[in-house]
């Protein structure tokens, strides 16, 4: 089956978080000589097929997801439908991210050799909550000894050229409250009451938006994003006597949750506050030295005649998680432009590229 035959059956699947609608069942059948491992947690359903070439050490994961988010409004046609019109193939999941799957499957179908082990690790909880897919299949693999030195996410994660950027490595996401308690008043008579707007207003030029590290090379600095305020009872004569302010870091790896709890407790220091801080990803690199990143940068100007760049802009990924298990690992996919939008759509030309890069990995990992 072509790659492109592949993806439009993929489309075709009504996998909305957390149902894979029959596709792994399909998936097993067409790389019918793979191991195949299936574990699943709550409503979750994960999949990891593998294939032992030979006796090498060297264990090269392709992993992604085959959930979507849903449909909504605004569609043309149905979403589950694929079609092809102007050489665009349209169909939720198109970009994000189907079209990789299909290429990365297609990829080790077709690989007549490699010098270790090729595998295949799919979740149905991308799109979701993550709790039950990649994560809790990484931990199985673990305990069977089955976890991958490098590992390629196929996410979409070009910008205006297919082959322009490879991601490698992903900023953290740590999200902070603060809640500052004052004394509730009549407006008329401000002396009487403490406003904790009024106490918060003259701190913020040195709070919103302000850079925590300087960077580096991989990623831009840590900024300080504040995602909102609130205060009173939205009436004009009565001071408040709470606010509660939200705010988001996406970190690199220069800044950790102790640097802003220490930050925020500086800067607030001497008012009645509270602070709440949690970690939903950390931020992790990998070097571009890695076998990985220059078997993939080999692949991709062999195939784009572009030379990609380094990137670690964007949200998070699963990728996060399988960072964690201390394994090589980059992502790479179409263009993402429509992504998660009605007619979301890929080219023909960047689906059958995606496959020739892929397979030129796998050729070129056995060569390096």
């Amino acid at each position: 089956m072509h790659v492109v035959d592949l993806l439009l059956k993929l489309i075709s699947y009504k996998t909305v978080t957390p149902n894979e609608d029959g596709s792994y069942a399909f998936l097993q059948e067409y790389l019918d000589d793979f191991e195949v491992i299936h574990y699943d947690v709550n409503e979750v359903k994960n999949i990891f097929l593998t294939k032992k070439f030979s006796d090498d050490d060297t264990h090269l994961c392709f992993a992604g997801h085959i959930d979507v988010v849903p449909a909504g409004d605004g569609w043309s046609y149905d979403a589950f439908v694929p079609r092809i019109e102007n050489a665009r193939i349209y169909g939720r999941g198109a970009q994000d991210m189907k079209s990789g799957v299909a290429a990365f499957v297609t990829a080790v179908k077709d690989a007549a050799y490699f010098k270790g082990r090729l595998s295949v690790l799919l979740t149905s909880d991308e799109e979701g909550d993550a709790k039950y897919g990649t994560v809790e299949m990484l931990k199985h693999l673990k305990e069977k000894d089955l976890l991958p030195q490098y590992c390629i996410v196929a996410e979409p994660t070009c910008d205006k050229v297919f082959g322009d950027s490879i991601k490698v490595g992903r900023r953290g996401s740590i999200n902070g409250k603060v809640i500052i308690k004052g004394k509730q008043g009549h407006a008329a008579y401000p002396q009487k009451a403490i406003n904790p707007v009024h106490q918060i207003a003259p701190l913020l030029s040195s709070i919103a938006g302000v850079d925590l590290d300087s960077g580096d090379e991989y990623f831009a600095p840590s900024k300080l994003v504040i995602t909102d305020i609130r205060a009173g009872m939205e009436v004009t004569n009565v001071t408040p006597g709470e606010l509660k302010m939200m705010f988001n870091v996406r970190n690199s790896t220069k800044t950790d949750i102790e640097k802003i709890r220490a930050f925020m407790e500086s800067k607030l220091n001497g008012l009645d506050f509270t602070l709440e801080l949690s970690q939903s990803a950390k931020p992790f690199i990998t070097s571009k030295k890695s076998k990985l990143i220059e078997a993939l940068s080999e692949s991709i100007e062999s195939v784009c005649l572009v030379a990609p760049e380094y990137s670690t802009a964007g949200g998070t990924s699963d990728a996060r998680f399988i960072a964690e298990f201390g394994i090589d690992v980059a992502e790479f996919g179409v263009i993402n432009d429509t992504i998660h939008a009605p007619n979301e759509s890929t080219t023909i030309d960047e689906v059958e590229k995606l496959y020739a890069v892929f397979s030129g990995l796998i050729k070129n990992f056995s060569n390096i």
